[in-house]
């Protein structure tokens, strides 16, 4: 008989040995997993931190998990700069695009206006504020050498 329950958190050895197992059949696949978890943070003069963009990359892509920015440094750019930090920092690396969701109520058009084009949109019938829009920005290079082991 086998059990399901609900955790907060794996512990070590599940993820280790979950990890060990999709890492061989993806391999054996001909496929890189490629995930590498990361974050940009933007400080001001002082070192405080004013906006983080956390990211992954899997495969031969980077998924955007979330960004802040500080409520008082909103409306400057700063945003922007994050997203063009991490596009700059993967552009010519073999990447194919870099993807997030965002929900109707978070600044689609935000994503919008950096480039992104919504792929396409679960609409939240009971909640409009929790419609969800699926974006992508592809790289515009020839070859994507991420993903795919040699």
């Amino acid at each position: 008989m086998v059990t399901i329950k609900f955790v907060d958190e794996l512990c070590e050895a599940t993820e280790q040995a979950m990890s060990r197992d999709l890492i061989e059949y993806e391999s054996n696949n001909g496929i890189d997993v490629n995930y590498k978890k990361f974050a940009l943070v933007l400080s001001d003069n002082n070192g405080a931190p004013i906006g983080v963009l956390n990211a992954f990359t899997a495969f031969a892509e980077i998924y955007i998990e979330n960004m802040w920015i500080e409520k008082s440094n909103r409306g400057k750019g700063y945003g922007k700069k994050l997203i063009e930090t991490l596009e700059n920092h993967f552009k010519g690396k073999g990447f194919n695009n870099i993807n997030l969701v965002t929900s109707e109520f978070n600044a689609p058009g935000f994503y919008k206006k950096c480039g992104f084009k919504c792929e396409f949109i679960r609409k939240n019938l009971k909640n409009p504020k929790l419609t969800k829009h699926f974006f992508v920005k592809f790289f515009e290079e020839k070859t994507q050498t991420q993903g795919i082991l040699p």
